[in-house]
């Protein structure tokens, strides 16, 4: 563990892994994957370096901060794409950095101002921390990260309650004037169940573009970049829907199971398209270095918001585990994603497959002061 002055942890993580598509698709791309998405390549997931310096309000210290370096593959999933930032490379390696402040109402209200990793999905961004080593369709398609402030109070042992304010889903810098807002509850019925409910409404519709290759233009700049206003932008509203529960079933066995329902409107008449379906878990320890762990998963995608077509894919993975040291993990994963239409890549342009298979070994590496999941 490496820990500094004031008690800030720096903590290091790599995430490497080596895959193969059955489809040996052009391109060797791995469609609907958020991380691995490469076939039959040595691939560099992400290489990262976490420093925390947490609040904590029981010793007098009420404010902390927390900073996420991010680099590699995942780092193009998360924020290097123009869909979801106007201006991508100017955050891409900063996956979160925020500063708490815990204010002495009641039993304490938290407060972050900054950037964070969304809690919408039950999965996160570090594999260590997750059951499977690949990630579900859901943790592609709901937002990875939002900009803003968000509060959180914990009324008791059972029953949380968080409010957000954000730029947008997956937005450092905003779209729109619009100021998505998240309203969440966090229960804990039993000490071996928690269940996170929540509901975010959204406007992710952007009303400027930016022109970096504009010359000799009477544009406005930001930062010496040119953008101009879309005209007669659209304002047709997110809605997002998430809830998931984890049950530590026996000392051994964890359950979970995640539903979403999520519905977006280009204008704020047209007609909604929809995406919705979940996931189940099941993970279990068969020695204290061995695990195997299963998911299946089910979206319907209507209108094409998450696979860019109206159609139905679902998937099934199983993952086998092996901890060869501290902060050493192995993942050997099979994996099936299929569809009720042809939609996944094969080596012939214009071929298409409802099925896509694929084996992975995925290694990852972690050490430093900060303890529990990341």
């Amino acid at each position: 563990a490496t820990s500094l002055l004031g008690g800030t942890t720096v903590n290091f993580m790599l995430d490497g892994y080596y895959g193969y598509n059955f489809n040996n698709p052009i391109g060797r791309v791995n469609l609907l994957r958020a991380y691995d998405v490469s076939s039959n390549s040595f691939s560099l997931n992400q290489a990262d370096v976490v420093l925390e310096n947490p609040a904590d309000p029981a010793h007098g210290k009420r404010f902390g901060l927390r900073l996420d370096l991010q680099f590699g593959q995942a780092t193009e999933t998360l924020q290097g794409n123009t869909a979801n930032e106007l201006r991508p490379n100017v955050w891409r390696n900063i996956f979160q950095s925020y500063g708490t402040y815990v204010a002495p109402v009641g039993s304490g209200l938290t407060i972050d101002f900054g950037k964070w990793a969304s809690s919408l999905g039950i999965e996160g961004n570090y594999t260590k921390d997750q059951m499977n080593y690949s990630r579900s369709f859901w943790f592609d398609f709901l937002p990875f990260y939002h900009t803003g402030a968000r509060v959180n109070y914990k009324f008791n042992d059972t029953i949380a309650v968080n409010y957000w304010v954000t730029n947008g889903t997956q937005q450092t810098e905003p779209f729109n004037n619009f100021k998505d807002q998240l309203i969440g509850l966090s229960l804990q019925p039993h000490k071996n169940v928690a269940w996170t409910i929540n509901y975010y409404l959204g406007q992710e519709h952007p009303d400027v573009q930016y022109l970096p290759t504009a010359t000799g233009s009477n544009l406005p700049t930001q930062q010496g970049t040119p953008f101009e206003p879309i005209p007669n932008a659209p304002k047709g509203k997110l809605h997002i829907l998430d809830t998931y529960l984890t049950w530590q079933a026996s000392p051994k066995l964890t359950l979970a199971v995640e539903g979403d329902y999520v519905i977006q409107r280009l204008m704020t008449s047209s007609p909604p398209d929809h995406t919705t379906g979940g996931a189940v878990y099941a993970h279990f320890q068969l020695t204290p270095k061995m695990a195997i762990a299963g998911r299946t998963e089910y979206l319907s995608d209507r209108g094409g918001l998450f696979t860019g077509a109206t159609q139905a894919v679902k998937e099934t993975t199983l993952t086998f585990e092996q901890r060869l040291a501290n902060g050493f993990l192995l993942r050997q994963e099979w994996r099936r994603d299929f569809s009720n239409h042809p939609y996944f890549l094969t080596d012939m342009l214009g071929l298409l497959k409802k099925e896509q298979n694929t084996a992975t070994i995925g290694l990852v590496w972690w050490f430093g002061g900060k303890e529990g999941g990341w």
